[in-house]
């Protein structure tokens, strides 16, 4: 019998073999493995019919070594204590590529959200906000959206926490509403990024984004949004999906009229038709025939079982951990160049940044502003994971966590160990 997908036990063994390529003192390696504190919470909710059910919530805080604890707080059926560990320690590594001074964190609630009315939600959310309150804050960990999650949601967040401390606290979140203290250019921030990173490492073959078959694996805010942004650079978006199916359309997809199509809320791609667009499923979606393949999903989507499969030129990780350890040697193998995860998707963590600095000078960016130190600040991290590809002759995926805890490392000695 095949072995359950573990992702905490993926990214330890993935950061293990990072310090011996890296050749990186493993005598701090031991705190890097283990989270600082486990939280697990029980959130009792009084539903609209009157019942009284009880939800499991989660914050897991990885490091602060190099600044406050960030990361963001999901709502899904699946999600468990041991995934948010995974998610956690991904944010710190993320955080490290990007050289920006926070540590990682990731918080989450099992619950399917799309069953739960709006009502719900919002005392679920607040709820959970109430339980985790004593260990968030905008110097100490700051919460923002992520699988399932949203503004509002933050939002909710928001209000609560200040409600507790009795004045208005932006800098507790990111990602909320632009109204109450967010950041232009937040919401596109993670898939823009996805396009930065394709763009990136297609110029290193003297190629551009125009012109360019891609092919998106969910599509929610992440793949929602690098979807609509390849497709106004030009780049032909031929295969998407979601939670119901894809579609797929040789001549390229129609990006816009689809998301329209989307945003009357409740639709799905299912229910989508076109002329010359054909429904296929997610797995054929990830199986296309494509330049460039974005997994948005979840975790544990490119396996040992389709990687030999995939006949897309690169891959660009936009959901966290979408690829398996063993899927990864299959690739290589291959030559299918991956940027990994904790580079890809990181413009979520950069302009969450940019948002808390926002909040702590009271200063608020235009949105070309804030478009413009992204991919700046991207670009320079990319320069630093090629130069550790050519000294370690390694792949991306080592560059970036090389890169990541040699930061963590160099941190954890300078400060030593307390006490």
């Amino acid at each position: 019998m095949a072995q359950a997908y573990d992702p905490y036990t993926n990214v330890i063994h993935t950061m293990t073999k990072a310090m011996e390529i890296g050749h990186i003192d493993q005598s701090m390696f031991e705190i890097l493995k283990n989270p600082q504190r486990e939280t697990k919470v029980y959130l009792p909710i009084e539903m609209d019919d009157g019942s009284v059910r009880v939800f499991e919530g989660y914050r897991v805080q990885h490091s602060n070594i190099r600044g406050p604890f960030k990361g963001g707080i999901r709502y899904h059926q699946t999600c468990d204590l041991n995934e948010v560990k995974a998610l956690a320690t991904w944010m710190t590594l993320k955080c490290a590529v990007a050289d920006i001074p926070y540590g990682g964190a990731k918080g989450g609630i099992q619950v399917d959200p799309g069953t739960l009315s709006e009502r719900e939600l919002r005392r679920l959310t607040r709820r959970y906000t109430f339980a985790i309150a004593p260990i968030i804050g905008a110097d100490t960990d700051i919460p923002a959206p992520d699988v399932n999650t949203n503004p509002q949601t933050m939002a909710w967040v928001l209000d609560t926490y200040s409600q507790l401390k009795g004045h208005p606290c932006p800098g507790v979140v990111t990602g909320k509403p632009v109204e109450l203290g967010g950041s232009r250019g937040r919401n596109s921030a993670t898939g823009r990024g996805v396009v930065i990173s394709a763009k990136l490492l297609l110029a290193l073959e003297g190629k551009t984004l125009e012109g360019t078959t891609v092919a998106i694996q969910g599509m929610g805010n992440v793949g929602a949004n690098a979807a609509r942004i390849f497709y106004h650079r030009k780049a032909k978006v031929i295969a998407i999906s979601d939670v119901s199916g894809g579609l797929y359309c040789e001549e390229g997809l129609d990006i816009d009229a689809i998301s329209l199509y989307l945003n009357q809320g409740g639709k799905l791609l299912k229910d989508y038709g076109a002329p010359g667009v054909t429904h296929i499923t997610n797995e054929e979606v990830l199986t296309c025939k494509c330049d460039v393949l974005v997994p948005a999903a979840l975790e544990n989507q490119i396996t040992e079982a389709n990687a030999g499969k995939l006949q897309c030129g690169c891959i660009v990780e936009a959901a966290n951990g979408p690829t398996t350890e063993g899927a990864d040697d299959v690739l290589e193998k291959r030559g299918i160049t991956l940027i990994p995860d904790i580079f890809a998707n990181s413009g979520g963590v950069i302009v969450s940044y940019f948002e808390w600095v926002q909040n702590i000078q009271e200063l608020t960016w235009e949105r070309d502003q804030v478009n413009e130190m992204l991919e700046k600040l991207m670009s320079k991290s990319f320069q630093e994971l090629l130069n550790v590809t050519e000294e370690c002759h390694c792949n991306f995926r080592m560059a970036a966590y090389i890169v990541a805890l040699r930061k963590l490392v160099f941190a954890e000695k300078m400060k030593g160990i307390f006490p």
